[in-house]
This record gives structure tokens, sequence and C-alpha cells, in this order.
């Protein structure tokens, strides 16, 4: 009679490339469920299982960003269109969302969708935008996924900005940068060089 090798979830969550909260949320919906649970909560899972599933059945993963957390509700209503999005097309996904510049390449949720890229552990990325990915170097991330197979989908819902609108964002979130360097993020000249700016840009 066989008898499968149970694992606990957090080894479970890194045979899969995701978390222990995903595998709950799995487990919730009826996408994945444990093949014991104990009566204090305790989840096993047949390793054997999850190695298929591994190869098999690799969860999309919808990225989502703003810059700054007066754009929080913003970043809601992304997270909720790459939902209803997946969900439409019947794709088991997990939304990764990040606070912080297009110019960032060091934000936590970039730097752990960079590590599933070149593990292999997506199928499939999912954005609104290709700048809610990084504002320059967002085809280099694109021809990664495309070495390794993974497939990308742009939503593109709204009206595209105009190249003038994104070249005036893309210089001004470089002088911000820079100006923060020089004059200290919360100094007084620092503010005064953005407030000029934001003058300059408004059409």
């Amino acid at each position: 009679m066989y008898e499968p090798r149970l694992i606990k979830i957090g080894k479970a969550a890194r045979i899969l490339g995701t978390t222990p909260g995903t595998l709950r949320k799995w487990e919730e919906t009826g996408e994945l469920l444990p093949t014991r649970k104990t009566k204090g909560g305790t989840r096993y899972y047949d390793a054997a299982s999850l190695m298929g599933l591994e190869h098999q059945d690799v969860p999309t993963i919808a990225y989502a960003r703003v810059s700054s957390h007066d754009q929080k509700d913003d970043l809601t209503r992304q997270g909720e269109l790459l939902a209803a999005y997946c969900a439409k097309h019947g794709w088991r996904f997990e939304l990764i969302s990040d606070l912080g510049s297009g110019m960032n390449y060091g934000k936590k949720g970039l730097k752990r969708l960079l590590e599933m890229i070149l593990r292999k552990q997506l199928c499939r990325l999912v954005l609104t935008h290709k700048d809610r990915l990084l504002q320059f170097g967002a085809e280099l991330v694109f021809t990664l996924c495309e070495h390794q197979g993974i497939e990308i989908v742009v939503i593109n819902q709204g009206e595209q900005p105009s190249f003038e609108e994104e070249l005036a964002q893309d210089v001004l979130e470089i002088i911000t940068v820079f100006s923060a360097r020089l004059y200290g993020a919360r100094s007084h000249q620092h503010q005064k060089t953005m407030d000029a700016l934001q003058d300059v840009a408004r059409p």
C-alpha cells in the first residue's frame, strides 16, 4: 500500500515557489487542499503530488505598482482589475504589489518577481500596463520571460499617456532622485525644487 511522504506547509510552499499564506488561500478556494490537517490546524501535503504541480500547474503572477503613498487607492484598483482579469480567464494567480518609483530596482516585490522568473516559478506575468513594472528596463524583464517560456499579458486599460507626458514623467522622476540625494529628501530646498518642477510639468 502506498504511503505518501507528507511535508508541512512551509516546505510545500518552497516547492511551489510561493508562500504559506498563498497555500492557505488556495485551501479556502478549494484550489489546493492539504492531504491531512490536524485538529490543531497543522497542514500536511503529499510531496510527490506537489512535485507534479511544480511543473504542471505553475501559477500566474499579477504585478501592481504605484509610486507613492498617496496613490494607494490606485494600487487597490490595479489589484482588483488584475484579480478580475485572471479570474475571468480561470488562471490560478498570486498578486505581488509594490510601493515605490518605477526607477527603483530594489523594491521587495520586484526582486521577488525577478527571482521567480529566473527560477521559472511562474507561467504568466500579468500587468495593467508595462510601466507598472519599470519606467526603464521593462523590455529587459520581458526578454528574460521570453527565454524562460513565460507569457506576458499587458491589459492596457484606459488611455495611454502621450509620448510627451511619459517623457515628462520620466525626467521628473530622474530629477526627483538626484534632488533628493543632493539636498536631502526632507529638506526645504528639495521641496522648493519639486514644487517648481511640478509647476513646469503641469499642462
